[in-house]
């Protein structure tokens, strides 16, 4: 009992030991490292001093016991390597992470010892690798001294023996600016495991990545799916690395390698073949990426296709390997299980060759390709040569393809359905200098393309596309369109004329030029807007924004009977439109519409975010009801119009941005409209505003306003127009409107009625007739203010026509005061014989004297003083 007892008191103190040792190690392994941490940067920081003339920047270093153990683990976070001279500025490389492993004795070693690293391990990292124009790499930034190799190992606190590495989403870069080369490996995936402290050693290593090739500015590979799982074995001091167990894919085409790669002093040496392990036809569809490939197994195939290539010789900086990569299939065929068609008599003999180490001299041979499918067969052959410099083309085709075949007999993912019959016959034979420079004469065309019964459907147009028939004729100087009719909807297209740069529109990305002549019986302009269906839970549909190809530069000689634009139906359109830049300029173009016609002169740009035009139209006897009444942009500029029966010649110079649906937006639009009037009338009954006129003014019937060869100008902008004064007769009542009006209704008018007097009432008729012709000759008319403001459906009209009457009246009674004033002064006149004399006769006697009005004055004066006088006498 005693003895159990001793038992468990050491059991217990064995556990507690056990435990308190394991938290001893677990605290050590959390906190030791923090002692060390110093140290090591301090060795991070001296390595990267001694060795490298770059700018090297990281956050921090974390060490670790517990990461990679028992390997104590140093991880630095966001390092970056930027060059200095003559690459100042260019990072070399960028990591988020970059891990150290070593042996946890290696930590105590002294700071200028060498500490020997185990593993190596970087993530989601970028290598930019640079030679300039001289040749001169933007990786040689190690530093240069006298002692250099005899020091080199002291030189480093580092020693890499490691055992293996890894890289987790690297990107590398190669960029040559003498060649313009541009190699590109993306995500790539790599591990790799040896003992590199011996000098002959083999890898494991396995590795993805994505690779993209760019030769002066054309790109040959485009994110091409590749994979190597291989052992290399290394020779270090010879810098030799070889292929031994390996297997490695293009997308999904299995590839074995052999041979070598060498670092020599010139560049590299190279001499490795590879090949297809296996000849079946499935290794051809393997070469397309596995979204277009399809499933490669449930694939049935017949025949072979091989792929075996060697590549021999030194890569510097004048020379490439020499190259013999051949391609090849004999009578094979193949059909996937799911699709009804397949493709059979498929041969292919095609080859890429360099002899000489120039790369100027390497070239492709497609001596043969053909296939069939139903019927129908289609064969080429060509090649291409001096491709870096100035490639030549040399290629025939003939044959015909179903196009609504080839979804039947291949996987492919076609979002809009397609049909119609391709035939083509044609040779061409051409160098790139001459589709650049133009030199069109030195381009041998022969043969024709047709295409007959092309349908296109999809949700970028608004209804599918027909193609009825389309020829083209391939000569020396140009591409000539023979014949293409179209229709979409209701409207129908013909077309004929040049392509005269086709070449380069179709290898350089340059514009595409031409002149044709383009026909149509209608045209709906809705036909070409697509709709876009809004998110799920609206019911409305959008009209998507018409674009003019950016890549035409084209003439269209346009004719067309009838053309339908936002339910206007143009009739007898023709004019010439130039695209170009993602405009067109309109030249000449005129149409019949509204009873009259319409002239065209301007442009229109879709370029930018904003689609705008700028148009100058010339209106000759349109009917005003029909154009002002359906063109919102005239009913906004002229509302009154609508009123108006009659035609009507204008003028109208306008610009502004267009709506999606390409009518014009109203709010921006600016201008002006300078228009006559043509045997026309007013109906009042049409306008709130000209019956409030009516009812206001009693002497007025605007019904009956001459309206004829009326002139005015408008100008417009900002949602605002305004009227120039002009002038109205109505009988023989001359009146005068001008003022302002906005697109949102509202008005602010002056009118001015010069109205005769006889229109004012009976009072100032009157008063009128008591006056002498003299006295009234400059009060035959008065005129009358009048304001008219609100809006077009809710005016305000006011007048001053009771002022001005009250002021007429006043004015005519003083004039007939002053008429009566004269009369007075006049009969006293006659009185004292100060009238007019001029028609008195005063005959003359000999014997008497001229009685003067101054005798007939002295005269009365001296009778009355003699009567005095008598009368005197007498009493005396």
């Amino acid at each position: 009992m005693k003895k159990e007892k001793q038992q468990k008191s050491l059991t217990k103190r064995i556990l507690k030991w056990s435990v308190s040792i394991l938290l001893i190690v677990l605290i050590a392994l959390v906190a030791i490292p923090y002692v060390f941490k110093d140290k090591i940067v301090q060795m991070v920081t001296n390595t990267i001093n001694n060795n490298i003339n770059a700018t090297v920047t990281f956050n921090e270093a974390d060490l670790s016991f517990l990461k990679s153990f028992p390997l104590a683990s140093l991880t630095v976070n966001n390092v970056s390597v930027v060059n200095k001279e003559p690459f100042v500025g260019d990072t070399l490389f960028v990591a988020k992470t970059l891990s150290l492993d070593m042996k946890i004795t290696e930590l105590f070693k002294n700071a200028d010892e060498t500490i020997d690293l185990k593993s190596i391990a970087t993530a989601n990292g970028k290598v930019n690798i640079i030679l300039n124009k001289e040749g001169l790499g933007n990786y040689y930034i190690a530093l240069k001294n006298e002692t250099q190799e005899s020091t080199a190992e002291n030189n480093s606190s580092f020693s890499f023996n490691i055992q293996d590495y890894k890289v987790d989403n690297l990107q590398f870069n190669y960029l040559d600016r003498s060649t313009n080369t541009q190699l590109q490996l993306d995500s790539i995936y790599h591990t790799g495991k040896g003992n590199f402290a011996d000098d002959i050693l083999d890898l494991d290593t396995k590795s993805t990545a994505k690779v993209s090739f760019n030769l002066d500015k054309v790109n040959y590979i485009n994110n091409v799916a590749v994979s190597l799982d291989a052992v290399i074995g290394i020779d270090l001091k010879n810098a030799k690395y070889t292929f031994k167990e390996n297997t490695g894919y293009i997308n999904q085409l299995p590839l074995e390698f052999n041979g070598f790669i060498q670092l020599v002093e010139e560049g590299q040496l190279y001499d490795i073949s590879f090949k297809t392990p296996t000849s079946s036809f499935k290794n051809a569809l393997a070469l397309l990426p596995s979204q277009y490939s399809g499933n490669l197994k449930s694939i049935k195939t017949e025949g072979n296709f091989d792929l075996n290539g060697l590549v021999k010789g030194t890569y510097s900086k004048n020379t490439i390997p020499t190259l013999d990569i051949s391609f090849s299939s004999n009578n094979a065929m193949f059909k996937y299980a799911d699709l009804p068609k397949s493709v059979k008599n498929i041969n292919i003999n095609s080859k890429i060759i360099n002899k000489t180490g120039n790369l100027k001299d390497t070239y492709v041979n497609v001596n043969k390709l053909n296939f069939k499918i139903d019927e129908d067969v289609f064969s080429a052959n060509g090649n291409v040569s001096n491709i870096t410099t100035n490639p030549k083309v040399n290629i025939t085709a003939n044959g015909v393809i179903n196009i609504a075949n080839i979804s039947k007999v291949y996987p492919v993912k076609l979002e809009n359905e397609l049909a119609g019959i391709l035939k083509a016959d044609v040779t061409t034979n051409f160098d790139m200098n001459a589709v650049e420079k133009g030199n069109y004469q030195q381009i041998k065309n022969a043969g024709t393309i047709s295409l007959n019964n092309f349908k296109y459907e999809g949700k970028d147009v608004a209804k599918p596309f027909f193609i009825d028939k389309t020829a083209i004729a391939f000569n020396t100087n140009s591409i000539k369109l023979n014949e293409f009719k179209a229709k979409t909807g209701t409207s129908d297209l013909s077309l004929n004329g040049n392509l005269d740069n086709f070449y380069g529109f179709l290898f350089k990305d340059q514009v595409l030029k031409g002149n044709f002549d383009l026909n149509s019986n209608n045209l709906k302009v809705a036909d070409f807007l697509s709709t876009e269906t809004k998110t799920e839970g609206e019911t409305d549909t959008k009209t998507a924004k018409l674009k003019i190809p950016s890549f035409l530069d084209i003439k269209l000689n346009a004719k067309a009977k009838t053309v339908v634009y936002d339910n206007i139906n143009l009739s007898n359109v023709s004019g010439n439109l130039f695209i170009k830049d993602e405009a067109v300029d309109l030249q000449n173009l005129k149409t019949d519409v509204f009873g009259g016609n319409i002239g065209f002169n301007g442009n229109v740009s879709t370029k930018g975010d904003a689609s705008k035009f700028n148009m100058n139209l010339n209106l000759k006897e349109l009917n005003i009801a029909d154009s002002f009444g359906n063109l919102d942009m005239l009913k906004a500029i002229a509302p009154i119009a609508k009123t108006i029966e009659g035609k009507i010649n204008s003028t109208i110079k306008v610009s502004g941005l267009l709506n999606e649906d390409m009518t014009p937006d109203l709010k921006s639009i600016s201008g002006n409209l300078l228009g006559q009037l043509l045997d026309t009338k007013l109906k009042a009954s049409n306008s709130t505003v000209l019956k409030s006129v009516s009812s206001k003014v009693d002497f007025l019937d605007v019904s009956k306003l001459n309206l004829n060869n009326v002139k005015a100008l408008f100008t417009f902008e900002n949602g605002n127009v305004n009227v120039k004064p002009f002038n109205l007769n109505y009988k023989d009542i001359e009146m005068q409107v001008g003022g302002k009006h906005g697109f949102d209704n509202s008005m602010n008018y002056d009118i001015t009625f010069n109205i005769p007097v006889k229109y004012l009432g009976t009072e100032a008729t009157n008063l009128l007739s008591k006056l002498s012709p003299k006295q009234t000759a400059d009060i035959k008319t008065i005129p009358i203010k009048a304001i008219l403001t609100g809006n077009f459906t809710s005016p305000s009209f006011s007048t001053n026509i009771k002022d001005a009457t009250s002021n007429l009246i006043t004015q005519l009674i003083e004039k007939q005061k002053q008429d009566l004033k004269d009369k007075g002064k006049d009969k006293i006149k006659n009185l004292l014989g100060l009238g007019n004399t001029k028609n008195d006769t005063i005959k003359k006697d000999s014997t008497k004297t001229t009685n003067t009005p101054k005798d007939k004055i002295k005269g009365i004066l001296g009778g009355f003083f003699s009567k005095k006088k008598k009368d005197t006498t007498k009493k005396k």
